[in-house]
């Protein structure tokens, strides 16, 4: 670590539980983040400030006007610009030293079992259960982190999963993957300061299950309800019969 990166970082190495040995971990991982839109913004904009060595962004859209109202990492000026590479110049802007890797494409397939392979952590940033489901699917099989989030109206809710480590449970446990999507941003509205609050909290997740340090929300469920500014932490318990990561899923 060079004097800019420790005069850049000093606020977070202060606290005795990052240290300079947490920096180290942070600047020597490599996160993936799928998804650009009001939850990724966030997520990606303070990973790279932490100094996350290695960011990969995966999406397949272009900026339009009403994703300016929340989707932090775009700027009116990048209307109609693929929000992968507006994405890459807001955090090249925030963070020279990160390397970010910004794919326009939806990940899925043999593409994405090889990038969650190589991913110390999976943010999973994306809009509906096809995505979340085969995201989900891929981290159990390798065994990877994975931080998921989500948001809608005033609503937004928050999970860990750990595959293959203490019983976690995974997505699939929590959600049946032969569910209806019924509800989306697009239809349903969504105030921006809850993809704030959500995609802050999955950013943070995301620092502590790489450098190790305090209780990730592992086998929890985070809810938050804006409206009336009540949050719930719900446990959640690995189904054995889960068709990811239970007996009939393995």
């Amino acid at each position: 670590m060079n004097d800019n990166q420790l005069l850049r970082y000093s606020r977070q190495i202060l606290l005795p539980q990052i240290d300079v040995a947490g920096q180290q971990r942070l600047l020597a991982a490599q996160v993936l983040i799928i998804g650009a839109g009001g939850l990724g913004s966030p997520v990606a904009m303070y990973l790279a400030a932490a100094g996350v060595g290695s960011l990969t962004i995966y999406d397949d859209d272009v900026v339009d006007l009403s994703n300016l109202q929340r989707q932090i990492a775009h700027h009116t000026p990048d209307i109609g610009m693929d929000k992968t590479i507006s994405s890459q110049q807001t955090l090249n802007k925030l963070n020279p030293d990160v390397q970010v890797r910004a794919v326009k494409q939806r990940l899925a397939g043999e593409l994405l079992d090889a990038e969650v392979k190589t991913a110390d952590v999976v943010v999973d940033c994306s809009d509906n259960f096809a995505t979340r489901f085969a995201i989900n699917k891929a981290c159990v099989a390798h065994q990877t982190p994975l931080v998921s989030g989500a948001a809608i109206r005033f609503e937004g809710q928050v999970a860990v999963f750990t595959p293959g480590h203490n019983d976690s449970p995974c997505y699939n446990c929590l959600y049946q993957s032969d569910g209806e999507e019924l509800v989306n941003c697009a239809t349903n509205g969504v105030i921006a300061p809850i993809t704030g609050i959500i995609g802050s909290i999955q950013a943070l997740e995301t620092l502590k299950l790489i450098m190790g340090i305090g209780t990730p929300l592992t086998g929890k469920l985070l809810l938050i309800d804006g409206l009336s500014m009540e949050i719930n932490t719900l446990r959640l318990k690995k189904n054995p019969a889960c068709p990811s990561c239970g007996s009939v899923g393995t």
